[in-house]
């Protein structure tokens, strides 16, 4: 942060030398500010016609000089104060009005979204002189529905008001409120946000996912907020007031994460985190975390990190806070570049190391289908959304322990396993990564090898979560990416997971209007009608291709 920042142009050298020296003054702890530092910074502004701030620390030591205009100031940035949860940046903003005009609405809302220690104003007389000195802090439970409390006016005789111990006794309340909501150490508290023009159902469904996202990547939900626009804003998605109110809220309840159900583009990203200090990040951001925390296999890693960096290129405009969980591992400095450009230029080298890593994996699973078309053994494909009960199958029929777990993007690595029918016919059955709606783009790119697996399958099995109140849009969701990915013609089968928790009538009811065969996967004896289907397609498809020789 700079010692002296804002437009210095048209001053003096003498003004310069003057801000300069504010640096060497001290403000005792118990001060918001001194008189004589009140009076030599009103003078100066009441001279040169602009606002001036000073940020300080809780030392007493001045952080930065702020040289605004006649209307305000703009606060540098000051990330390198981190604000942890139940705890305030560190730093309180003492600056001059020009004018006999309180603290304005600005002021406040810098306060509360950059979580400052607290906000003052000095109005600067006509003479030149400090008249009255106004002070607001965040209050935690205001009864009000202001986050912050205004003080009485103060004269600048009357600025001893034990600021330290003011606020160290905010951020025990803080604590507090927050140890109410205490998550798992080290673990992530969120609030989930969803800005849609979509009906209140389908919002409430998507909402519904995302919260299962977030449970599934390690995440805390302190609190889901959905706000439904006609239209939405192009720049923060959501109104600059409902920002701020979200920012509020997760200072109250300790979150130290914002993520958006909907995808944020670059500028979107900037001017999000340019008005808030808590770190955000959206719904495909979340898929790629998850997908970054189950990756086990050489390949699997591969393309998770191709994804991450195809993500993240457009993107490194944003300040860096906003790209914490992505950036890991990639920056440093070289001669005569800037960080972002060495990060740019690192992201491209990496990805052309990558697709060239990921052409090999493609040959050696084009060479792997060739074995096995030499030995005519056809290949079922397990497809569906994700936690539908794919690996749980795929572990019941060939006696397996692939990891099945209830959570989203369980299984990320495809498993292959063989099984033996009962008439003696032996197939390959492959386990792949759950679908999702709206799978980001990059994650379709990246993970090509996995899905052109998938061209050599010679049937495919839906696998289809019934018990799901979402389960007809994840069978749209499926099919639509079958389609995008030009699967839609390989023969299928659904099967109707997860019976056992709907009655009987109902699944029978289900079978009639989509098809398909039901089972649970966790119990063998429901699934023959389906093994013998199978059976029965793979019969039909080795038919088919003795008639089609030569």
């Amino acid at each position: 942060m700079k010692k002296l920042f804002g437009n210095t142009s048209g001053l003096k050298a003498n003004h310069i030398r003057r801000l300069e020296k504010f640096y060497r003054r001290r403000i005792p702890p118990e001060f918001v500010i001194t008189f004589e530092l009140a009076r030599d910074i009103s003078k100066l502004s009441h001279e040169i016609r602009r606002q001036i701030g000073l940020l300080i620390n809780r030392m007493g030591k001045i952080a930065c000089v702020i040289i605004g205009d006649y209307k305000g100031i703009i606060i540098p940035e000051i990330t390198e104060y981190r604000a942890a949860p139940g705890r305030l940046k560190g730093l309180r903003c003492i600056h001059t009005h020009l004018g006999n005009e309180p603290l304005t609405k600005d002021d406040l809302t810098d306060l509360a979204l950059l979580r400052l220690d607290i906000m003052g104003a000095i109005s600067v007389g006509e003479d030149g002189r400090p008249r009255l000195v106004y002070i607001s802090h965040i209050m935690p439970k205001s009864a009000s529905d202001m986050p912050y409390e205004i003080l009485d006016p103060l004269n600048p005789g009357q600025l001893d008001i034990g600021c330290l111990d003011l606020i160290k006794a905010l951020e025990t309340e803080l604590s507090h409120i927050i140890s109410l909501h205490k998550s798992d150490p080290g673990k992530e508290r969120a609030l989930l946000v969803s800005v849609t023009t979509d009906s209140q159902a389908a919002a409430k469904d998507s909402m519904a996912e995302l919260t299962d996202l977030a449970v599934s990547g390690g995440i805390d939900v302190a609190e889901t907020i959905l706000q439904q626009r006609k239209k939405v804003d192009s720049k923060f998605l959501m109104g600059r007031g409902k920002l701020e109110e979200l920012t509020l809220l997760a200072l109250t309840k300790g979150a130290t994460l914002i993520v958006f159900d909907q995808e944020l583009n670059p500028s979107q990203i900037r001017s999000i985190t340019d008005r808030t200090d808590i770190k955000v990040i959206d719904r495909t951001q979340l898929i790629l975390d998850i997908f970054a925390q189950r990756a086990q296999t050489r390949e699997g890693k591969l393309q998770v990190e191709l994804a991450q960096l195809k993500y993240l290129l457009p993107r490194l405009i944003a300040k860096n806070t906003a790209m914490s969980r992505l950036t890991g591992g990639i920056g440093g400095r070289g001669p005569g570049e800037t960080k972002l450009e060495l990060n740019r230029r690192l992201v491209r080298d990496r990805i052309v190391r990558l697709e060239k890593a990921l052409c090999l994996v493609i040959k050696q699973r084009k060479q792997q289908a060739a074995k096995r078309k030499k030995k005519e053994l056809t290949v079922i494909s397990i497809i569906g959304y994700t936690n539908a009960g794919k690996s749980t199958l795929l572990n019941i029929l060939t006696k397996s322990s692939v990891m099945a777990e209830k959570r989203l993007f369980a299984t990320l690595d495809p498993s292959s396993r063989r099984l033996r029918f009962p008439k003696d016919i032996e197939v390959i059955i492959t386990d792949t990564v759950g679908f999702i709606k709206d799978l980001p783009k990059d994650l379709m790119v990246a993970f090509r090898a996995t899905f052109e697996e998938l061209e050599g399958a010679d049937l495919l099995l839906h696998i289809i979560d019934i018990s799901n109140p979402r389960f007809k849009e994840q069978i749209e969701s499926v099919e639509k990416i079958l389609c995008d990915l030009s699967l839609n013609e390989i023969p299928s089968i659904r099967v109707l997971n997860k019976k056992d928790l709907l009655g009987r009538e109902t699944v029978e009811n289900l079978i009639k209007v989509i098809g398909g065969t039901a089972i649970s996967a966790k119990s063998k004896k429901t699934l023959m009608p389906l093994i013998e289907e199978m059976e029965k397609r793979v019969e039909q498809l080795n038919i088919r291709v003795q008639k089609a020789r030569p």
